[in-house]
């Protein structure tokens, strides 16, 4: 158990019991400080009395579901890293995750060293990063305000989108493979079939693109990605 676990809250926002109670186990275990819900209202309520550093979030909750808590949750300038738990396993629901605000998912019935692996990655997201101002072309990132700019103003990214673009600024010129970057977006490699990746670059450059501005994340077939500003 690292000592810097014990420095990051989590919220477990789960209605079956049993779920809620296994995650809860482990990652109190694991060190980290664990406050549960058991429904949409109750979670809501509890980012605003206990501020978490990352958030578990079912999909299929009572009276609100996990979506509709993603969407108020960033509707209020909330920007809680967010882990979906979720049953579904069409593409569609886990796009409209993605879609809601949330920066990962996870599909039941799950391995808790996946779900440990991606909420490692989750918290990591939430703590400070460099504090520096990365430019590409047309784009700014200022990491310690976690704000992103383009030719028409300020862009909304999630957790996640901001931080493959903050990687791949970094990296201005250099392709990617995907193993390197779910290595060092997601602190795991979920292997070939996984799209999580390729949904994430999509909602970055549809954002990234809104304004009609030229595409400067390119895919390199069998690859990765690589951001290019003379393309």
């Amino acid at each position: 158990m690292s000592a810097a676990n014990r420095t990051h809250r989590l919220l477990i926002a789960e209605d079956d019991p049993e779920i809620r109670q296994a995650l809860e186990r482990v990652l109190t275990y694991e060190g980290y400080d664990v406050v549960t819900a058991n429904d949409g209202p109750a979670a809501l309520a509890a980012v605003l009395e206990h501020q978490p550093d990352g958030i578990l979030l079912d999909v299929m909750m009572p009276f609100l579901d996990g979506l509709g808590v993603c969407r108020k949750l960033r509707e209020r300038g909330d920007r809680t890293p967010v882990l979906m738990l979720t049953a579904r396993h069409e593409l569609d629901d886990r796009v409209a995750g993605l879609d809601a605000g949330a920066d990962d998912y996870v599909t039941k019935p799950f391995e808790l060293e996946e779900v440990l692996a991606r909420v490692r990655a989750l918290v990591r997201r939430s703590d400070s990063g460099p504090s520096d101002v990365l430019a590409a072309g047309p784009y700014t990132l200022d990491v310690p305000r976690h704000q992103v700019t383009g030719p028409s103003g300020p862009i909304d990214l999630t957790q996640t989108e901001f931080a493959i673009l903050e990687l791949l600024m970094r990296n201005e010129g250099i392709v990617l493979e995907r193993s390197v970057m779910y290595d060092r977006i997601w602190g795991y490699d979920f292997g070939d079939s996984s799209r999580a990746l390729d949904v994430h670059v999509g909602y970055l450059r549809r954002k990234l693109e809104a304004d009609g501005s030229p595409r400067i994340i390119a895919t390199v077939r069998g690859l990765g990605f690589v951001l290019r500003v003379d393309q």
